[in-house]
């Protein structure tokens, strides 16, 4: 077997990969526990429809009234959901990109950003119908559910049964096409626009080393990227999830009343606070991982 060192993640063994995805699924679950509250605001700020007419004025309002009604910790309602899923999610999406691109590189084991875009893609798809749309229409229904006058759902696990017993197993995979669309699409941007930053950054020298900041920063800009790409994307997903999914017959039923009631701005509600906390996640995300991938590429280096 050829070394190709100048590609880390390709010249470990499968427990490495294996591990890799472990922590930076670790990785993914802290960053949560830091970044949520953002997420949570994107989401209100998502839901609230100005057909009803809206109920928050801006970012500021949705926590000033949540804090108020609910304490500190209505800011962290639907977390549980995000937990739990984010080790597999992570495990999908890593192991699936991994996959792909070692069959996509090229004889020197170089990925071009074409290819990134492509292997990513796949990774998302396949990560949205795994983990991804289950996780997420559980936790906008909490999230949506402590806007009611009287929250049903005590917990995680008993929103979950709840869900499954009115509505079976589809109850949980609201918006699956959404869904699909937008990881598909999220990961797409990703992993292109970092294997584009990468390649640009080790140039001629595909055994340079990069520096955490730069990976960092990298994740970030492509963090960045995949928000004002497809955050329309994210509004329609949200609502297909939310507790008033009745309302849309399918996707482009949602995307159409979207439009013609609220308007082209309404596809861009939660742009700021999603731009947080994504930001924040791929990076630290990338970080991670592209640094432990680098630790156990000398403890597993292939001959």
């Amino acid at each position: 077997q050829t070394s190709t060192s100048s590609v880390p993640q390709t010249s470990i063994n499968h427990p490495c990969v294996c591990v890799c995805v472990c922590v930076g699924g670790l990785a993914g679950g802290i960053e949560i526990c830091i970044t949520f509250p953002t997420e949570y605001v994107k989401t209100q700020l998502q839901l609230d429809e100005k057909a009803n007419p809206p109920k928050y004025r801006g970012i500021g309002d949705c926590v000033k009234q949540t804090v108020q009604h609910h304490g500190v910790k209505g800011l962290y309602r639907g977390l549980s959901s995000l937990l739990y899923g984010s080790i597999p999610k992570s495990a999908v999406r890593f192991g699936m990109f991994e996959y792909l691109s070692n069959h996509a590189k090229d004889k020197s084991g170089h990925l071009n950003s074409t290819r990134g875009l492509l292997c990513g893609l796949g990774a998302g798809v396949m990560e949205a119908v795994l983990v991804v749309c289950p996780m997420e229409t559980v936790k906008v229904k909490f999230i949506h559910d402590q806007t009611s006058a009287n929250p049903r759902y005590r917990g995680f696990f008993h929103g979950v049964r709840e869900i499954i017993r009115e509505q079976g197993i589809r109850g949980t995979y609201q918006g699956l096409t959404a869904t699909v669309l937008k990881q598909g699409s999220n990961q797409a941007i990703r992993f292109f626009v970092m294997t584009s930053l990468k390649n640009w950054y080790k140039g001629d020298d595909p055994n340079k080393s990069i520096n955490p900041l730069v990976t960092g920063t990298f994740g970030a800009i492509a963090g960045a990227a995949s928000v004002f790409g497809n955050t329309p994307l994210d509004v329609i997903k949200t609502r297909m999830q939310g507790l008033e999914a009745h309302k849309y017959k399918n996707t482009w039923d949602c995307a159409l009343k979207i439009m013609k009631y609220e308007g082209l701005a309404a596809f861009y509600k939660g742009t700021v606070p999603r731009l947080g906390r994504v930001c924040l996640d791929v990076a630290i995300v990338f970080i991670i991982y592209e640094e432990v991938v680098k630790v156990l590429n000398v403890v597993w280096k292939t001959d």
